[in-house]
């Protein structure tokens, strides 16, 4: 299902980066221009293009990022940058998030888009090729993000998926969705009980299922699904309905979710679960006192997760 020179299917690439790595743990980077790492403002101060306020945030942020990437790379296996979080700041946040794409990807971390995209069938291509494949135009192709994978709303119905998983299968990404998530209010609506029976997170569930082609190595899925980890008593339930799809587990850490209360996620294999830590590890210092090393805190918290993680597995 893969273009002419694609990269091998996500989730046999999915499965070896965990098996070589030996990590199941996803960084969250959702960077704050006002929250940043120590010394990451000297970048912008000493960057003579960033002289508007965009750009001098950006170049900060950009600096944040590699810097909590460089102490953690060889600890995870992916990372997942919030895009709303660069692209508020304008064209410089973009062309920075660029940039830590191709920083994360030269460490040999897949990158997993976090813009939770859904839109109908035109729109939905626009996403798919700004974030994952590339655009025709009469001027030569353009290339997009270059994400190894993406997240995506379904609740347009599965019409405004299809497009991101065409282009995604065309280059080897995947496409993660979105099903019962972690926040608070995903009772309102994912909860709800339908007039047929079950869930609206359990119909969307078995339709990620059946949207999935296994992979030929691992038989893990290309669809993959978002799976909060702050509601652990549904893993169970969500695995059995989806066999092979990985599941990544949003709400560790700074949202109250808990590792070892995952275990069902594992089924398939080590690769079934990513465990996202994104305040949990950058802000780990926070919690040592003024004078804590920022790199050192970060890495020891991804260490610990990687071990309660991998002893799940």
């Amino acid at each position: 299902m893969t273009g002419p020179g694609a990269r091998p299917h996500f989730g046999d690439r999915l499965a070896a980066a965990v098996t070589a790595r030996h990590s199941q743990i996803v960084l969250g980077l959702d960077p704050d221009p006002a929250r940043l790492w120590p010394g990451a403002g000297d970048a912008a101060a000493g960057a003579g293009h960033t002289r508007t306020p965009a750009g001098a945030a950006a170049a900060a942020v950009e600096a944040h990022c590699r810097a909590v990437l460089d102490a953690v790379a060889d600890v995870v296996v992916a990372v997942k940058p919030q895009l709303a979080c660069f692209e508020r700041l304008g064209a410089p946040g973009r062309a920075a998030l660029g940039r830590v794409t191709e920083h994360a990807q030269a460490a040999g971390l897949l990158v997993l888009a976090d813009a939770k995209r859904g839109d109908i069938d035109v729109s939905a291509l626009a996403y798919a090729q700004s974030l994952l494949g590339t655009t025709a135009t009469p001027f030569g192709e353009v290339a997009g993000l270059g994400a190894d994978a993406m997240t995506a709303s379904p609740y347009m119905g599965t019409d405004t998926i299809a497009p991101l998983l065409r282009t995604a299968r065309a280059v080897g990404a995947g496409v993660i969705v979105l099903v019962r998530t972690s926040n608070p209010g995903a009772a309102d609506f994912e909860d709800l009980e339908l007039a047929s029976g079950g869930t609206v997170w359990e119909e969307v569930a078995r339709r990620v299922d059946a949207l999935g082609e296994p992979g030929p190595e691992s038989g893990l899925s290309d669809v993959g699904a978002v799976v909060g980890a702050t509601a652990p008593q549904h893993v169970a339930r969500l695995r059995a309905i989806m066999p092979s799809t990985p599941f990544l587990l949003p709400g560790v850490g700074a949202q109250g979710g808990r590792v070892e209360d995952l275990a069902p996620a594992f089924a398939p294999g080590p690769a079934g679960g990513l465990i996202t830590a994104s305040r949990s590890i950058v802000r780990a210092h926070e919690a040592d006192g003024a004078s804590a090393d920022p790199a050192a805190a970060a890495r020891a918290e991804a260490e610990r997760l990687r071990a309660v993680a991998w002893g799940l597995a």
